[in-house]
C-alpha cells in the first residue's frame, strides 16, 4: 500500500483507520483497517469512532450501503489537533465508497482540510469491466 499509494501519502499528516463498533471489535478480536494503517509509516490517530452499530455492508446495494453508514461515525477528542490538516482514511476494501464518504464527511465537519483514502482492495463490478 505504501508503494502503490505513494502519491496519496505525500503531504499527509496522519492515518486514520475506519473504526469498528466496539461490539464488532470484541467479536473479531482486531480491526483490519487499523492493522493496515500501522504499516504505512505515518502517525495513526484514533480520530473516528463508531457511534452506532451497523449491519454488515456485504451484499447490500449502493443506496443501502450509504443509508447503513449514515450517521454511524463521530469524531474523538483527537480530531481537534487535525484542524486544517490533510489526513488519510484507511480501510480494507472499498466497494461503493459509502464508508469512506461517511468518515470523510464527519472529519471535514470537524475542520480537517482534506481527506484522502487508501484501501487494500477495490471491488470492481462487471459494469466497470
Amino acid at each position: 500500500m505504501r508503494s502503490h499509494g505513494a502519491e496519496i501519502l505525500e503531504g499527509v499528516a496522519c492515518a486514520i483507520a475506519v473504526p469498528l463498533h466496539p461490539a464488532r471489535r470484541r467479536a473479531r478480536g482486531f480491526n483490519q483497517a487499523a492493522d493496515l494503517a500501522r504499516q504505512l509509516r505515518l502517525p495513526v490517530v484514533d480520530a473516528l469512532k463508531r457511534v452506532r452499530a451497523t449491519s454488515t455492508q456485504t451484499g447490500l446495494p449502493a443506496a443501502q450501503r450509504h443509508r447503513n453508514v449514515r450517521h454511524a461515525f463521530g469524531v474523538t477528542r483527537h480530531t481537534r489537533c487535525l484542524s486544517g490538516e490533510v489526513v488519510l482514511v484507511v480501510d480494507d476494501v472499498c466497494t461503493t465508497g459509502a464508508t469512506l464518504e461517511a468518515c470523510a464527511r464527519v472529519l471535514k465537519a470537524a475542520g480537517v482540510r482534506e481527506v484522502r483514502a487508501l484501501t487494500a482492495a477495490r471491488v470492481v463490478s462487471q459494469a466497470h469491466l
